[in-house]
């Protein structure tokens, strides 16, 4: 009798943890989850090309950014769609970079800590010759 209820408990545990990642899955779309194979997950340290037609992942990327930062949603409305995005992480922080190529500028942007929603803005910086050059090249090959 007290086999079965070890075994009884131990079922009731890893339903309980099966459980509770479907309510943490739950609480956040799968795009943003981070877990692996999710649209957040594939972007993180990527440099991706912006194409809105045929729509690469880059342009699924951003779109999913301006529905989390309202002021990004803005900011390329504003500006227009950028024709790269860099995205890289660190502890608690997001960091983009919104390249346009035609104006050789860059803008760079970050989350601020503790503030959900919220994004920090700088630039535009230039552009170089040769960052120019590398990356109008990967958008002529078609580089994703």
């Amino acid at each position: 009798m007290d086999e079965n209820n070890r075994v009884i408990g131990r079922i009731v545990n890893g339903v309980g943890l099966v459980a509770a990642c479907f309510l943490m899955i739950g609480c956040a779309s799968f795009e943003e989850s981070g877990l692996p194979g999710s649209a957040s997950s594939m972007a993180r340290n990527q440099m991706m090309v912006v194409r809105q037609k045929p729509a690469s992942f880059g342009y699924y990327r951003l779109t999913s950014l301006t529905r989390i930062y309202p002021d990004l949603e803005f900011f390329v409305k504003k500006l227009g769609v950028p024709d790269f995005l860099a995205e890289t992480e660190s502890e608690h922080q997001d960091y983009f970079i919104l390249y346009y190529l035609k104006k050789r500028q860059a803008f760079a942007c970050r989350s601020h800590l503790g503030r959900q929603h919220a994004i920090q803005f700088a630039g535009p910086y230039p552009i170089t010759k040769r960052e120019l050059e590398m990356l109008d090249g990967f958008r002529k090959r078609g580089v994703r």
